[in-house]
């Protein structure tokens, strides 16, 4: 059960919303994200692709783009190597647009999550020479690749690393050393020393911003055309796909991506879109999110990611309708072994081979080693631990982690070290590869070291609005859409209500995963729809009031008993017509 919190920021709501033509309750909302300043108010509400930080205060960026386009001018071969996820793939397509757009004579490689792992790797250094490539720029990867740089140095090829994962070091007697691979320029946010304003972007962005910053210096900037529409989207969908948070110029880039993606979207973005059955719908970033952006990892993670950069790189909108129909059943057969996979971790901890672990590090053999980031994914979000899954390889065990707020998984990860063969990513994800004989190292060690307290395990909600059931009209659910684009950093409001009266819990449908609450509040009579949680709310009233009580509610009888709601004031669309619909999100 997660623990609630009412967040509690003083303010004149009533002032700030007169002077920026908003309401005391989207004034409070906004100080609830720490949006407090006039300048931060009117960004965040109006802020478009002007909100960008100019990518000239990149480290790195006037030199690496300096060396890419004396190399387009001297007609070098260029080779871009991403990676295999969402991000990978959107930046890769902006390196291999924009390069194009400059006159490069350039082509793309992203690695096989089975054959090659993660990001560059030697064996794409020597195919690259064998095909006569004088320059490799990589993008989402990287900054880990010190063995692959010095290979590249030695074979006579220029290299050039955008990134944007946080730069590999090693604590000694003098201090913090930042393992920098030796390539010919690198941009990455995390540089030490960088000042970048907001270093938080993915590899979409980076590439993005190099694309711009490259194509202004070569007198060819791409600003207002049509190609610089496109590409704004796919940075936009990276930055969503890899759970950037929506803060700062995120937030002004996803705001204008989804808007050019309502307006005129790109080939792929448009074929996904349509396969989906999301061309009637206004496409926010719960959509990138959770539904283009898995049929585009998909691929990635059962079979090739070229076939997802394909789909975003032609301009044939046939081929680019077939590989999207292509992915949308790779993603479906994704979600089978996934739930497969998630039963088997879930067996494993309710069993309680893991009861006395902080962190768990769970061994699946014959969990496909592409859906170890999601099932560490959904084992995190169901028993809030820091979770590491592990597979078995072609070659040692690989695996993916997640983690908590609480608990930063790749300093964990950095503590721990000589265990892996190689292993990056952020605080709260990462991937990892280790020999066969140290998984029960890596799981000792791990807890061994972990600092967490009992309190870390329990989900902190923090509520905006503690707000009676009359309030939650047409009005307020128009209210709220200011605080689009939502998501990871800019969360949709939580509105609470305590204490009311659970009068029905009525099961609805033949497999019941819908059920209306009837509650009382002030009085007055509301209903919440509850999806998906008809067996949790029975068995929670079942644990706290008994059988008996759970009868009386399912038939309607009896007084009643004490509920407290998160819900969401939303409109349901039906044959024409428009509803206000309250959904129940969390209950206690």
């Amino acid at each position: 059960m997660s623990d609630w919190f009412l967040i509690r920021k003083g303010g004149d709501y009533a002032a700030i919303g007169k002077a920026h033509g908003i309401s005391p309750v989207v004034a409070r909302l906004l100080k609830n994200r720490g949006v407090s300043t006039d300048e931060e108010i009117e960004t965040y509400l109006h802020g478009g692709i002007e909100g960008l930080h100019d990518p000239g205060l990149l480290d790195g960026m006037d030199e690496l783009s300096g060396i890419l386009l004396d190399n387009i001018a001297t007609s070098k071969k260029l080779r871009v190597i991403g990676d295999y996820d969402i991000d990978g793939v959107c930046s890769s397509t902006v390196l291999l647009k924009g390069i194009k757009y400059l006159g490069g004579d350039v082509d793309a490689r992203i690695p096989h999550r089975v054959r090659d792992g993660y990001g560059m790797n030697c064996d794409m250094i020597r195919q690259a020479k064998e095909d006569g490539i004088d320059l490799i720029i990589t993008c989402d990867n990287g900054i880990s690749a010190r063995e692959e740089a010095s290979l590249a140095k030695e074979l006579g090829i220029t290299l050039l690393i955008t990134d944007h994962h946080e730069i590999p070091y090693e604590d000694t007697d003098e201090g913090r050393r930042y393992l920098i691979p030796e390539a010919a320029a690198v941009v990455d946010p995390h540089l030490p020393g960088s000042t970048y304003p907001f270093p938080g972007i993915c590899g979409g962005l980076v590439a993005y911003k190099l694309i711009q910053y490259a194509s202004k210096k070569a007198g060819r900037s791409i600003s207002g055309t049509q190609l610089d529409k496109e590409l704004q989207q796919y940075a936009a969908f990276a930055t969503v796909g890899d759970i950037m948070e929506l803060k700062d110029e995120n937030r002004c880039l996803v705001k204008q991506g989804l808007k050019l993606m309502n307006e005129d979207p790109a080939p792929g973005i448009r074929q996904l879109i349509s396969v989906l059955d999301l061309g009637s719908k206004q496409i926010m970033a719960y959509h990138l999110g959770f539904m283009l952006g898995p049929c585009v990892n998909a691929t990635g993670r059962i079979d090739t990611a070229l076939r997802a950069l394909e789909l975003m790189t032609t301009d044939d909108e046939t081929t680019a309708m077939r590989i999207a129909g292509e992915l949308k059943e790779l993603n479906e057969s994704r979600k089978s072994i996934t739930e497969k996979a998630v039963n088997a971790a879930v067996e494993q901890i309710e069993e309680g081979v893991h009861k006395d672990c902080k962190v768990y590090v769970i061994y699946l053999s014959d969990c496909h080693e592409s859906i170890a980031g999601i099932v560490a994914g959904r084992i995190r979000e169901r028993y809030f631990h820091p979770t590491l899954i592990v597979t078995k390889g072609e070659e040692g065990l690989k695996g993916s982690a997640r983690s908590i707020p609480a608990y930063h998984m790749y300093d964990a990860m950095t503590e721990v070290s000589d265990i892996f063969l190689r292993y990056g990513g952020h605080a709260q994800a990462a991937g990892f590869s280790l020999p066969e004989d140290k998984l029960s190292e890596l799981r000792e060690r791990l807890n061994a070291n972990c600092r967490l307290t009992d309190a870390d395990f329990s989900e902190r909600v923090d509520i905006d609005l503690e707000l009676p059931l009359k309030y939650a009209d047409m009005a307020l659910v128009g209210e709220l859409k200011y605080l689009e684009p939502c998501g990871n950093g800019n969360p949709r409001a939580v509105i609470a209500r305590a204490s009311l009266k659970l009068k029905l819990i009525k099961p609805l449908g033949k497999e019941e995963k819908l059920c209306l609450l009837k509650v009382e509040d002030e009085g007055v009579l509301y209903e919440l729809k509850a999806f998906f949680k008809t067996e949790a709310i029975k068995d929670y009233i079942r644990q706290k009031y008994g059988e008996g009580v759970l009868g009386d509610l399912l038939s309607g009888r009896g007084e009643g008993v004490g509920l407290s709601v998160i819900y969401k004031p939303d409109i349901n669309e039906y044959n024409g017509k428009r509803e206000l619909q309250l959904i129940l999100e969390d209950y206690k």
